[in-house]
């Protein structure tokens, strides 16, 4: 079992920046040596599906939202298996609970995902 934590949400103004954080770890010792293939940040807002922010490989390759290029980004911390979100330039269409999700690589070539509660970034107008 892969437990995953984000934080760093927060209240700031249109224009300001916020950084996201997130760490996924196993919950047992048997199950440390797990591989985490891709991680990503998604957000969801009230009636609407969740989408897509930003996603990081374990290679490094990433992917973002048209909605957020050049102005958010997404890296791999030092410690194993922790992401980071930088986000700039915030406007209030950005507000929405941020998630994390980890991917675990099976023998099998599929992927099992996690998620994290979510942390919740409101940009003032």
């Amino acid at each position: 079992q892969v437990q995953v934590v984000e934080s760093g949400g927060g209240l700031v103004q249109s224009g300001g920046s916020l950084r996201l954080s997130c760490a996924a770890s196993a919950q047992i010792e048997a199950a440390r040596s797990f591989n985490i293939e891709r991680m990503g940040w998604y957000r969801q807002t009230r009636g609407k599906q969740r989408e897509l922010v930003a996603r990081i490989t374990r290679g490094g390759d990433t992917e973002y939202a048209d909605s957020v290029k050049g102005r958010f980004t997404i890296s791999k911390g030092n410690a194993k298996n922790t992401v980071y979100l930088q986000m700039d330039s915030l406007t209030p269409q950005d507000t929405a609970v941020y998630y994390c999700k980890a991917e675990q690589s099976l023998p099998d070539g599929l992927t099992l995902p996690y998620w994290g509660e979510g942390t919740q970034v409101t940009v003032s107008s």
